[in-house]
């Protein structure tokens, strides 16, 4: 029976990382959920007039305009440049002394007070410094296609790009999502990062780099854990 219990355990072990991976989302937000998620968002525009062969959407609207994407699965390029940089410090000081004396300085008939002179000379003294300071840089730089995958009603593009990267046993994906205007992207068909709305943007890594820095799933550390090695 223990042995089976170790089988059935070393099984769930080995798939979770595979089970993990065939769902491609950000976030734990598939595809369609974020579609449904962004088409909330606008309000519906009128698409001509009732009984009107014209059609605002269409490809022949305006005569000259370009290449750039506006219908669903035209190609964009995205230029990513985020870059964060964050400080804080702090520093405090507190400083507190306390002193009291009480003491007799005379009796009646000439009695020597050298005994009872100190009856009671308490001090105290306190002091507090502390000090902190925290900081972090964040930097990614790069360059990626992706494509429009819905066009909402106030006429926004919804965007999604993602690229693959193998080298040397370790894979790099980018997946990228956000609201895009027509007006923000250029004549050569790219837009910057921090010109697109609600942006989603994660980077993962596996392979041999990323298995030594990652933390383990969550079997193995419950069995770490209770093994205690």
């Amino acid at each position: 029976m223990l042995k089976n219990h170790n089988a059935v355990a070393l099984v769930i072990l080995l798939a979770a990382p595979f089970a993990a991976g065939k769902t491609k989302s950000i976030q734990r937000e598939s595809l369609a959920a974020y579609v449904e998620r962004m088409q909330q968002q606008g309000p519906a525009l009128p698409s001509g007039s009732p009984g009107s062969l014209w059609t605002d959407n269409s490809r022949l609207t305006f005569l000259t305009g370009d290449y750039k994407a506006a219908q669903i699965g035209d190609l964009i390029t995205v230029v990513v440049v985020q870059g964060i940089t964050a400080s804080n410090g702090g520093s405090v000081a507190t400083g507190r002394t306390f002193s009291a004396s009480s003491s007799i300085a005379a009796l009646a008939g000439h009695v020597k007070t050298s005994g009872v002179q100190n009856i009671f000379s308490p001090s105290s003294a306190e002091t507090l410094g502390g000090k902190s300071q925290a900081s972090t840089t964040s930097n990614l730089q790069t360059t990626l296609a992706g494509r429009v995958v819905a066009v909402l009603p106030s006429g926004l593009l919804v965007i999604e790009a993602e690229r693959m990267l193998t080298m040397n046993n370790e894979k790099q994906t980018i997946l990228l999502r956000g609201l895009v205007r027509t007006g923000d992207v250029s004549p050569n068909n790219t837009v910057l990062s921090n010109a697109i709305g609600d942006l989603q943007l994660e980077l993962k890594g596996k392979g041999v780099l990323s298995d030594g820095t990652r933390p383990p799933n969550i079997v193995t550390r419950v069995l770490m854990r209770i093994v205690g090695f």
